[in-house]
């Protein structure tokens, strides 16, 4: 795997392999050509979150057996598109983050302080 960058700076960790999340479904909030959601920042979900999701239209919630994807409940982590948890935040519903495992683009569309505000990772 090339080499990507979390929003610290350093090497981008894996989010999350059970639900195996990333548009690459590799585990990591890694962001290519193909991602055009920009899927970089790894989270862990909230009832609120998935709810707020459901009602824009994206149910994180119901499994897809047919697309290998489980459904999402609350206090797992997945890569969500950075519009979407910028979204979430303004709404009041932005679910925690893990700085280390979000990739270096979300900073395109989030700001590293929100990000921050939400961090699992901080001490």
């Amino acid at each position: 795997m090339a080499e990507h960058r979390n929003v610290l700076g350093s090497e981008l960790e894996p989010c999350c392999y059970d639900p195996m999340t990333g548009f690459y479904r590799d585990g990591h909030c890694r962001v290519g050509p193909e991602d055009l959601g920009v899927h970089a920042v790894c989270t862990q979900v909230t009832e609120a979150f998935l709810a707020f999701s459901r009602a824009r239209g994206n149910d994180l919630t119901t499994p897809l057996p047919e697309a290998g994807f489980p459904g999402l409940k609350p206090n797992d982590r997945w890569c969500l598109c950075a519009a979407r948890w910028q979204e979430a935040l303004e709404a009041g519903c932005a679910p925690r983050v893990v700085l280390a495992a979000t990739h270096e683009a979300a900073l395109e569309v989030v700001a590293l302080e929100d990000l921050k505000r939400f961090a699992l990772d901080l001490c």
